[in-house]
């Protein structure tokens, strides 16, 4: 991304579009009593105050009333639904994941198999986005914990601590590449998750070799562990490898969540949060909702002066149903240069 002279001014940039992820698949009830839902009721619900407190994309995640993780894509279609019909202009993700946690104490904290996830594209109602991990790599989302950060909680027991330390997010050419055919089919966009530069140019050369038509809309994701580290540095490094034309949502994890938010709101990037990502105010007094967490972006972003974009402003924002027919049309809607052709070497000299 390019920054230039009033680059950081507020009407240079969109309005901000949150994504809040209120679901947090790696906790149970009791963890967070007062904001994790079991019924479908309630998970409606927690959509509808997260919708109503300013964010525009929900990252989907379905709990069984045992509080544990769904990994049934009936229940994915009956939240669905319900989203839709309760907040039709929200953005609805489903995380690709579907749901890692572990089914039983001590058991690997596993992704499902890649024809499962493949079949997230038979969603019904279909989701607006599924998110798409690309390369695989070791997702240890405890990495950066502080034991403070989950003391009293079920990610303290060590043998559920050891089930996400070891995650692996399992990605290979074969899943992605088929993924996001089976995705674009389906009219539903990949929200590719990005772990550094190199995830990252791998979609660069799905564009170029047309696997992937549509735009570049992506999370960053700086929770270590596998994957980018939480500072300026790596943020800075990755900005400065992706094209202007992409839409990319800055993701942290515990009290990073807040410094990084900031860092990719004050440069007209967007932001996500939840208690997916964290369960606590930035002193560690107190835990704090996922319904909160947005309250505190849109009062920060108005103290900006960047304003907050509404559903309709971040579908368009973020080229929902938005597809290309061709590779050219596709690289330079995203701002990429173009392929180059026969002996052209670089961009510097005209050709004769």
């Amino acid at each position: 991304m390019n920054f230039l002279d009033g680059s950081l001014f507020t009407e240079n940039q969109d309005k901000l579009v949150i994504t809040a992820a209120p679901y947090g698949p790696e906790w149970i009830p009791s963890d967070f009593a007062e904001d994790i839902p079991v019924t479908m009721e309630a998970q409606i619900q927690k959509a509808v105050d997260c919708y109503n407190a300013g964010a525009t994309v929900l990252h989907l995640h379905v709990r069984e009333l045992d509080g544990k993780g769904s990994k049934r894509l009936s229940k994915f279609n009956e939240l669905v639904a319900g989203v839709r019909k309760a907040v039709p202009d929200m953005i609805i993700q489903v995380g690709g994941s579907i749901s890692f946690a572990p089914e039983s104490d001590g058991a690997a904290a596993k992704w499902l198999s890649d024809d499962t996830r493949h079949m997230l594209a038979d969603l019904d109602p279909k989701p607006d986005q599924v998110t798409v991990t690309v390369n695989t790599s070791q997702m240890n989302i405890a990495e950066q914990f502080d034991f403070r950060d989950i003391a009293g909680t079920s990610l303290a027991d060590p043998e559920n601590f050891a089930a996400y330390s070891n995650m692996i997010v399992p990605s290979t050419p074969s899943f992605f590449e088929e993924h996001v055919r089976r995705l674009t089919k389906a009219g539903i966009q990949s929200a590719f998750q990005f772990y550094n530069v190199n995830s990252y140019e791998t979609v660069e050369r799905l564009m170029r070799r047309g696997i992937y038509k549509g735009p570049l809309v992506c999370n960053w994701v700086a929770i270590g562990g596998g994957m980018d580290q939480p500072t300026i540095y790596s943020l800075a490094n990755f900005l400065r490898a992706i094209p202007d034309g992409a839409v990319l949502t800055v993701e942290s994890s515990m009290r990073n969540v807040l410094p990084i938010n900031m860092m990719g709101l004050a440069m007209g990037l967007h932001v996500r949060c939840g208690i997916e990502d964290n369960l606590w105010n930035q002193s560690r007094t107190a835990k704090m909702t996922t319904v909160q967490q947005i309250e505190q972006l849109v009062r920060i972003s108005r103290e900006f002066g960047r304003e907050i974009a509404s559903g309709k402003e971040a579908r368009k924002i973020c080229k929902i149903g938005v597809f290309y027919d061709t590779v050219e049309e596709t690289l330079a809607a995203n701002g990429f240069s173009p392929n180059p052709k026969g002996g052209q070497q670089g961009f510097l000299r005209k050709a004769a």
